[in-house]
């Protein structure tokens, strides 16, 4: 096993996986942990949506700092683990921006049919700076 690069880490994260979030519960519960969709280019922050009255939501303000694991579920296994501060939050989120990460996930038609599904549900997008990483690739160990 060896640690990615800053430009591997960032170029994996940068491609389209599906997310581990998780943030402080802060109530005597574990911390809450959840898939999610993502939105990252390299060298900048991460952006994450969710539903304004969701429980996920009132945890991410309250904590103000979450932790995402993106990994790779087929040999070779790859993760990348993000540590990070929500420096921003849009509420509503912008349009444009769920509708290009649906489309990420989706595909063109898939994502753009998300987006009507979702009309009249109001959206928060919470924008996270890097902190911390760790990562690991395991490519030729196995």
């Amino acid at each position: 096993m060896k640690a990615f690069t800053e430009s591997e880490r960032q170029e994996f994260l940068a491609a389209t996986h599906v997310a581990v979030l998780s943030v402080d519960a802060a109530d005597g519960r574990p911390p809450a942990s959840v898939p999610i969709w993502y939105d990252y280019t390299p060298g900048g922050n991460i952006r994450i949506m969710t539903g304004a009255a969701s429980r996920k939501a009132r945890l991410i303000e309250r904590a103000g700092k979450v932790t995402l694991v993106v990994q790779r579920e087929e040999l070779p296994y790859q993760y990348v683990v993000v540590e990070g501060t929500v420096v921003d939050t849009a509420k509503p989120a912008p349009t444009d921006v769920q509708e290009a990460v649906a489309i990420r996930y989706l595909g063109e038609e898939g994502g753009r049919a998300f987006i009507r599904s979702m009309e009249g549900v109001e959206e928060v997008m919470y924008t996270i700076r890097p902190d911390r990483w760790m990562s690991a690739d395991f490519t030729g160990d196995l």
